[in-house]
C-alpha cells in the first residue's frame, strides 16, 4: 500500500517541486498540498496522511504549533519537519511538540523519500547536522537527574539511537542484539518515563537531559 503524504509549506514553489516528487515515486501518493495550517484539521479529516512534510515558519498557524494540534487529534500520523531552521531551540520544540523526525531543506529529493518512507516503518529520521545538534545538547552540563528513571546502561544505549533518529534496524545493528530486544527496551523506556511513543520519549530525554553524548 503506498505511503499518503501531506505537504504544508507556504512557498509555492517547494510545494510544487514536493508534489511532482512524491506524486512521481513509486509507493508514495500524494494526500494534499497546503500552503498554510489554518485549517489543518479538517484537511485532515478529508485527506487522510500518513506522514506530513511540515514546514515551520507559515502564516498563522505555524508548523510547530500545527504538529502539536496534529498529535492531538491524530496521533497515528508522523509529521516530518522540513524547514530551512537548524537552530536548536526550534529543533527542540518541533520534537517537544511531537515530530517524528527533522530535515533541512538542503536535503536531496531522495534523501527525503528515504525519510518518508524510514518515519512510516518507525524511524526517526535526521539529518546529520541534526543529530548532532541535538546530542551538543546534552553535553552542555552534567544531567543532575540521569539515573532518575532507573535506566539500565543498555536502556541508556537504545535511547541515545532513538535520539539519534536511529531506526529500530539500526538500533538493532548498533547494539548487536535482535529487533524483538529492541522492542522490549523501547517498551521498558517508554514505561520508565512515563510517555507512550517515540516522540515523547526522545523530547523527556532532551528536556531532561537523560542520556549524554557519548556513544
Amino acid at each position: 500500500m503506498d505511503i499518503r503524504v501531506s505537504v504544508f509549506d507556504d512557498n509555492s514553489a517547494l510545494r510544487d517541486s514536493l508534489y511532482y516528487l512524491i506524486s512521481g515515486a513509486q509507493g508514495f501518493t500524494v494526500a494534499g498540498v497546503y500552503p498554510d495550517c489554518n485549517h489543518v484539521l479538517e484537511h485532515l479529516r478529508q485527506d487522510t496522511a500518513d506522514v506530513i512534510l511540515m514546514d515551520i515558519d507559515m502564516p498563522g498557524l505555524n508548523g510547530i504549533e500545527a504538529t502539536a494540534l496534529i498529535k492531538s487529534h491524530f496521533p497515528g500520523i508522523n509529521v516530518l519537519i522540513l524547514t530551512s531552521y537548524d537552530d536548536s531551540t526550534k529543533i527542540f520544540d518541533a520534537l517537544q511538540s511531537g515530530a517524528t523526525g527533522y530535515l533541512l531543506k538542503k536535503t536531496t529529493p531522495a534523501k527525503i523519500l528515504e525519510a518518508i518512507t524510514e518515519v512510516s516503518q518507525g524511524g526517526a529520521p535526521m539529518n546529520a547536522s541534526i543529530a548532532r545538534k541535538v546530542l551538543e545538547f546534552f553535553s552542555e552540563k552534567k544531567n543532575i537527574t540521569e539515573n532518575a528513571y532507573d535506566l539500565s546502561a543498555r536502556e541508556k544505549d537504545v535511547l541515545r539511537c532513538l535520539v539519534k533518529g536511529d531506526s529500530y534496524k539500526m538500533i538493532s545493528g548498533h547494539c548487536f542484539i535482535s529487533m524483538g530486544t529492541v522492542c522490549t527496551h523501547i517498551c521498558n523506556i517508554y514505561k520508565k518515563l512515563h510517555v507512550n511513543s517515540k516522540s515523547e520519549a526522545v523530547a523527556k530525554a532532551i528536556r531532561e537531559r537523560l542520556i549524554n553524548d557519548q556513544g
